[in-house]
């Protein structure tokens, strides 16, 4: 684990729970594509507001990136790269776009937690995400919809 923020709150989180001592290092993740939102959605994970997130399946396969797993382990840091929490996945689902509903929105826990306010900021991040590779999001597009626990906070 190169951020040694993120090391710092791992070895913190294994100090109290001497059970995942034989875990692989987790993966260091923040949430979303810019500061304020990033900053955002780890502040609504740290009040336990926010329990999951989506990803978009192309947008995953086409950086090479393994879909997520229940029990998988993550640090979770700020913008800047500062270690705040770490999460464990609890759930996967893959999940048409057009499939989205309100619980959905209501778990990733964003914005007045609406379906609308939902399918608006991730239309645009998909859409964002996706332009670099010369694809666009579409209604019919697999979302991986990913639950999870806070475990530890420092």
């Amino acid at each position: 684990m190169e951020n040694a923020s993120a090391r710092n709150l791992w070895g913190d989180f294994l100090d109290k729970h001497l059970e995942f001592a034989s875990e692989d290092a987790p993966k260091v993740i923040h949430f979303c594509d810019n500061e304020k939102d990033a900053n955002t959605c780890l502040d609504l994970v740290c009040k336990d507001v926010k329990r999951a997130t989506s990803h978009s399946l192309l947008g995953l396969q086409l950086r090479h990136e393994d879909l997520p797993k229940i029990g998988d382990f993550a640090v979770v840091t700020d913008w800047s790269g500062k270690a705040k929490c770490v999460i464990r996945t609890t759930a996967v689902r893959l999940v048409p776009y057009f499939a989205i509903r309100e619980e959905h929105a209501r778990l990733e826990g964003e914005g007045d937690k609406s379906l609308e306010h939902w399918k608006k900021t991730h239309w645009d991040y998909y859409n964002r995400e996706l332009e670099e590779f010369g694809k666009t999001p579409r209604e019919s597009m697999i979302v991986v919809f990913e639950e999870f626990e806070k475990l530890f906070q420092k």
